[in-house]
């Protein structure tokens, strides 16, 4: 059970971080406590198929890391729909405002067919023995200049160990020994989870409505339960829903307390069209034991997200520490995880 680099994580940054590896000649092991690939991309099939993002969905042009590697993986992609009129709720007491949002502003985009198409596309590259699912490494030891990695079914021994995990779940649910510095420990307890309070909810729809009645389907909501709502068609424009955010309380409630707060606020906004829906899905971000470990003090979005201490190797350059929140630039983000892939791929190649 011997390999090259043993990746914690099969998120974006150790699935791409695996792919670019494999094409170096180095042997890998993908390690994921979770019954499914991505991470905090997580595209489900809703009624009728229709696919709706749960976790990482839009990007902009300034995400060129992001753009290019699409293109190698010859993955299309399409701008979100934003036509027609939106609507802003500023207070409870107050209805809502109309508002027509600017033609000239840089437009959002997708990934044709769902986001989660670039974590099948790099997974494919892994076979049966590289791509371990459903194993939640519980230690990580440093011995005799090679690293023992204890799962939960059984222990590997690695060159060269890379987490992907949120920093914050990494220290709090892995032990490792010798003991990594005081000061990654306490930077890494206090390093924001990209997602890790979000909840996010979509609802699938036999038809588009707001699109019949010259809505843009976005709304923005300083009164709740939802925050933010967009269209969620897909490229082909024929499946249906509409996606957003929801109050981060609101995972305090039942689905059942959820469902009926957001369409009443729906109904609210869109009139009896909104209740017609095939389905109502949403996912709590803090509820998944994979992406999120509870803090009891606050931490800011963003909130030490590139920290220097996450540049670093550790045991004599055997252990790093990678994944979106490590990233300098662009962290919280798709190309932020691909960013943390790319520098790590650069420092452990030359390595072995």
């Amino acid at each position: 059970m011997k390999t090259d680099v043993l990746i914690i994580g099969a998120g974006l940054t150790g699935l791409l971080l695996a792919y670019r590896l494999k094409k170096s000649g180095i042997s890998v092991k993908v390690v994921e406590a979770n019954y499914r690939v991505g991470g905090r991309i997580h595209t489900i099939s809703s009624k009728n198929e229709t696919p709706i993002e749960m976790g990482a969905t839009w990007f902009g042009v300034h995400h060129q890391n992001l753009i290019q590697l699409l293109e190698e993986l010859e993955l299309p992609i399409f701008e979100q729909f934003m036509e027609g009129t939106a609507l802003f709720e500023p207070l409870s007491t107050a209805p809502p405002q109309k508002i027509q949002l600017p033609t000239n502003q840089q437009p959002s985009y997708r990934i044709q067919h769902g986001t989660s198409t670039i974590i099948h596309k790099l997974s494919s590259c892994l076979n049966t023995s590289e791509l371990l699912l459903n194993e939640q490494v519980t230690r990580i030891e440093h011995r005799n200049d090679e690293l023992i990695i204890t799962t939960n079914l059984t222990s590997y021994k690695s060159k060269k160990v890379v987490s992907t995990l949120p920093p914050r779940l990494l220290l709090n649910t892995i032990q490792i020994q010798p003991q990594l510095p005081n000061e990654l420990v306490d930077i890494a307890n206090k390093t924001h989870t990209w997602m890790g309070e979000s909840v996010k909810f979509g609802i699938s729809y036999e038809k588009p409505f707001w699109k019949e009645n010259q809505y843009s389907g976005t709304v923005f909501s300083n009164v709740g339960p939802i925050t933010e709502l967009y269209d969620h068609s897909n490229v082909e424009n024929s499946r249906f829903a509409l996606k957003g955010f929801l109050q981060n309380g609101m995972s305090e409630y039942s689905k059942e307390q959820r469902i009926s707060k957001v369409f009443n606020q729906l109904e609210k906004l869109f009139g009896n069209d909104a209740l017609n829906y095939l389905a109502y899905e949403d996912v709590l971000w803090k509820n998944e034991p994979y992406t999120s470990f509870p803090s009891s003090e606050f931490i800011f979005p963003h909130q030490n997200n590139g920290h220097p201490y996450y540049q670093k190797g550790y045991f004599d350059n055997s252990l790093f520490i990678g994944g979106t929140e490590t990233s300098p630039e662009h962290g919280g983000y798709m190309e932020g995880a691909i960013k943390s892939a790319q520098y790590l791929s650069k420092k452990i190649i030359p390595l072995l």
